[in-house]
């Protein structure tokens, strides 16, 4: 049986939340309904079909008389998304541990050799990837709602990472993620969720709150 095909809206929300989390789209850039109904060519109510559905993701902002925008999450609401992550992901490393198998620890290796070549390479997609082990290890746990629920802070992390985090910090969350699986592997649960609170720590840290919201324009993010 053929996979159904995606709808419009389906392809332009995709499109929008690749541009974004890939940080071609950067928060506060406008996202002009006509702009991105002549780029796909399709009407403006699948354009804003695709913006709605996106703000409710919080990757979009809709504002009344002004239109929708890239989410800029402030200060407090990067604070209390690693919070939130921290109790998340420290829970789920550790039942992670508890049934973990060869073929997990295979996948996640698989997972961090393509973000060392990323890096190392300074590929766009290295941060798409960093964020992505995260969501790699809630599939392997096989809950559906955990993998949404990641998915959604991920996604919001992207956008805070790419307001507020230096240069040099992809490196060291890649170096990190290694000693992560080292300890998975080697089924130490409580070095494991030492390592998950500490990395996530550290990519907080990693973020100057003081740098201005960047901006980018939608056809070259999109190009």
């Amino acid at each position: 049986m053929r996979a159904m095909e995606p709808t419009p809206t389906r392809v332009i929300a995709d499109a929008l939340t690749r541009a974004i989390v890939e940080h071609k789209l950067q928060p506060g850039t406008k996202l002009a309904e006509q702009k991105l109904a002549d780029h796909f060519g399709v009407s403006r109510t699948l354009v804003r079909q695709a913006l709605f559905q996106l703000a409710q993701n919080r990757l979009v902002t809709m504002e009344k008389a002004r239109g929708a925008f890239v989410a800029a999450p402030t200060v407090e609401e990067a604070r209390q998304v690693f919070q939130v992550r921290r109790m998340l992901e420290t829970e789920m490393v550790r039942q992670f541990v508890r049934s973990v198998t060869p073929a997990k620890v295979k996948a996640l290796r698989e997972h961090i050799a393509q973000e060392k070549t990323a890096v190392d390479s300074r590929d766009s997609k290295r941060i798409e990837l960093l964020g992505d082990f995260h969501v790699r290890m809630a599939e392997l746990s096989g809950n559906e709602v955990l993998v949404r629920i990641l998915r959604d802070l991920v996604s919001h992390s992207s956008l805070i990472t790419l307001m507020y985090q230096r240069d040099a910090a992809a490196a060291h969350s890649q170096e990190e993620h290694v000693e992560l699986v080292k300890a998975i592997a080697a089924k130490d649960e409580k070095l494991a969720v030492r390592l998950m609170e500490e990395h996530l720590l550290h990519v907080e840290e990693s973020l100057a709150f003081h740098k201005p919201a960047p901006s980018n324009d939608i056809a070259l993010a999109l190009a």
